[in-house]
């Protein structure tokens, strides 16, 4: 099963990284009034050029390891690597991800999102070393110690550049922002 697991992510990621490669000019070209003779028309299946793998860059995206939070056994987040499409910021790129969720494989391994009701990113911004995150949806983090906060540190840790972590909730709430140190809306809160 793990190995069958292993397959499959593999050649999902093969497509993916083919799927980044692939260009698709969109810019109306002028037609010109000649006349193609049918004979000398090639085939569409043998005027395609042929496509090599490309290696394209990974982003790690951590989720909460269900098991182990159940038991208290740190750390409580496992990383999973995904494929960052070209031109897309990796910070941005690893919020987006996890918000979208651990896939069906990932999910069968014991990983979840806790998400603390928050349902995305609507802004991002690094100044200064300081990542400010804006959330989407509305908080129900009912008082739990462990957030969608924990594990938003854990992922932007893994980017050097960011010294501080400011999280606003749905109200674009904060109970520190103007400082130079992590925190977070009162929602959040413990």
């Amino acid at each position: 099963m793990r190995q069958t697991l292993r397959y499959l992510v593999l050649v999902l990621s093969v497509f993916s990284m083919l799927a980044c490669s692939i260009s698709v000019d969109l810019t109306p070209t002028p037609l010109s009034p000649v006349q193609v003779p049918v004979e000398s028309v090639v085939s569409p299946a043998t005027d395609l050029p042929t496509l090599a793998p490309t290696i394209a860059q990974t982003i790690t995206i951590y989720f909460t390891n269900e098991a182990r939070f159940a038991v208290g056994t740190e750390p409580y987040e496992d990383p999973v690597a995904r494929p960052l499409p070209a031109g897309v910021e990796p910070m941005r790129a690893v919020l987006d991800a996890f918000f979208a969720g651990p896939t069906p494989e990932e999910y069968a391994t014991g990983l979840r999102l806790v998400s603390s009701g928050f349902t995305g990113v609507r802004i991002f911004t690094v100044e200064n070393g300081i990542a400010r995150i804006h959330l989407a949806g509305t908080c129900a983090n009912n008082g739990a110690a462990y957030s969608v906060a924990s594990v938003i540190g854990k992922n932007l840790s893994q980017f050097p550049q960011i010294t501080a972590i400011k999280i606003y909730d749905e109200n674009d709430s904060n109970l520190d922002p103007d400082s130079n140190m992590s925190s977070l809306p009162y929602c959040l809160e413990p």
